[in-house]
């Protein structure tokens, strides 16, 4: 990294904490960057920028409209965002704002745009392409093929809408199997391996659960993805170019009815492994605080789990035992230019230009270690820190999360389905009334 790039992340990091938040710790809003509003500095001055990204309000956003460009972030990117939209504001002589935003990011910039009064720019997950692009919201970007070429092949595809390119991709996330290796075994050769341990440990008493593994009382189709495809079961089928097809639905299918009949054995009727009490809120800190020896999360959660001193290993999540592998989804954030841009000149040329440079990706990396989606951002970052490298590892066998306005019908009925079984209910019948929900609702549209 250049000196300069060290500067403005030293910089960017004076102004933020490093926070771990999940993309997709909730069923439903996955990837999800979590944002907030604040009034945005209408001037180019870096003190005024660096106040306004720092700053956050609860009431939703308002674009300044006397600031010529104007970005829509999470609160924890937009300080690093700052610094790279100040110094491309002062090379071209224009004003720039970015906006942290701490409600619904997606619903706000979707509504906002709706109205003429969104921003230029929007950092978001890539399950909201289908939705944005159906409302109208973002723009196809006109990347060269070489500036295709620098990505990863997943993040590029995930960006990648009805055969066109909507976003740049900036980081890439999956789910993997954190070990406390003071408890248990890493990289446990099967789901049931890894239980036996983790059972093993509790009847010692090193710990009071076999697993975290979030679930909730609402269910969480997210987390329990990689053992759902395991299974053999999808939630989407796909057309011949390998995009999903929402007229194929496939939670009631023979795979994910086998998956739902291994959420029962290991529901609270059966060897009672997974549990309802444990969910979004717990499951990182009963890893952290030594209760579990296995925790099955993402990227998001490696902060608190570094701090806490515990000697852990990550590897893939197991998949069941004479079945296939587990098949987590694998999520990119990325940058968007929206279809009713202020200055769309402006917005796309930051946005290819500026967003798809390496110490741009890095200096994201900094604030929330997941892996850059730009191959040669990765490739740096992969050399100091080997759970980057462990988290891609645990993707080799992951599935891209679904951009289609379909999913949205999903994440509510088969999390409900997922929690009802673990709580005992029949399986085969809670995930054929899922799968008679979600197409339901997929015929309304």
């Amino acid at each position: 990294m250049t000196t300069a790039a060290v500067a403005v992340v030293a910089a960017a990091l004076s102004l933020t904490g490093c926070s771990s938040s999940s993309s997709k710790s909730a069923a439903g809003s996955s990837s999800s960057t979590s944002s907030a509003s604040s009034p945005s500095a209408s001037g180019s001055s870096a003190a005024a920028a660096a106040s306004t990204a720092s700053s956050s309000a609860s009431a939703p956003p308002v674009r300044d409209p006397n600031t010529d460009l104007v970005i829509w972030a999470d609160a924890q990117r937009a300080p690093v965002l700052q610094q790279f939209a100040q110094s491309f504001a002062t090379a071209n002589g224009i004003s720039v704002s970015v906006q942290p935003v701490s409600t619904d990011l997606q619903s706000a910039y979707v509504t906002a745009t709706a109205a003429g009064k969104g921003p230029d720019i929007v950092v978001g997950a890539t399950d909201w392409i289908g939705n944005m692009v159906q409302n109208g919201a973002i723009s196809p970007l006109p990347l060269t093929a070489a500036q295709k070429g620098a990505f990863e092949t997943t993040a590029l595809n995930a960006v990648t809408y009805n055969g066109q390119v909507y976003g740049i991709p900036y980081a890439t996330e999956n789910l993997a199997l954190i070990t406390n290796t003071g408890e248990a075994a890493a990289n446990p050769a099967t789901f049931e391996a890894m239980v036996a341990n983790g059972q093993a440990a509790v009847k010692s008493g090193k710990a009071s659960e076999a697993l975290a593994m979030q679930i909730g009382q609402q269910g969480d189709p997210y987390t329990a993805q990689p053992l759902l495809g395991s299974a053999g079961g999808d939630i989407f089928g796909t057309k011949p170019d390998g995009s999903y097809d929402p007229s194929q639905v496939g939670v009631d299918n023979a795979g994910s009815k086998a998956f739902a009949a291994q959420l029962a054995k290991y529901g609270e009727k059966g060897q009672n492994v997974f549990k309802r009490s444990i969910d979004a809120d717990n499951a990182v800190s009963l890893f952290t605080s030594g209760k579990t020896p296995y925790l099955i999360s993402g990227p998001w959660s490696l902060e608190q789990i570094r701090k806490s001193g515990l000697k852990y290993a990550i590897s893939p999540v197991p998949g069941f035992a004479g079945l296939g592998p587990a098949q987590p989804f694998v999520g990119v954030q990325a940058f968007y230019v929206s279809a009713k841009a202020k200055n769309t000149a402006l917005a796309q040329e930051f946005t290819l230009n500026y967003l798809t440079r390496k110490d741009v990706e890095e200096a994201l990396y900094k604030v929330d270690p997941r892996a850059p989606a730009l191959t040669e951002a990765y490739n740096d970052v992969s050399k100091t820190d080997p759970d980057i490298t462990a988290f891609q590892a645990a993707a080799a066998h992951g599935v891209v999360l679904p951009q289609i306005p379909a999913m949205s019908a999903v994440w509510g009925p088969l999390g409900i389905a997922e929690a009802a079984i673990v709580g005992g209910a029949d399986p085969n019948t809670s995930m054929t009334n899922a799968a008679n929900q979600i197409r339901a609702a997929i015929a309304k549209g």
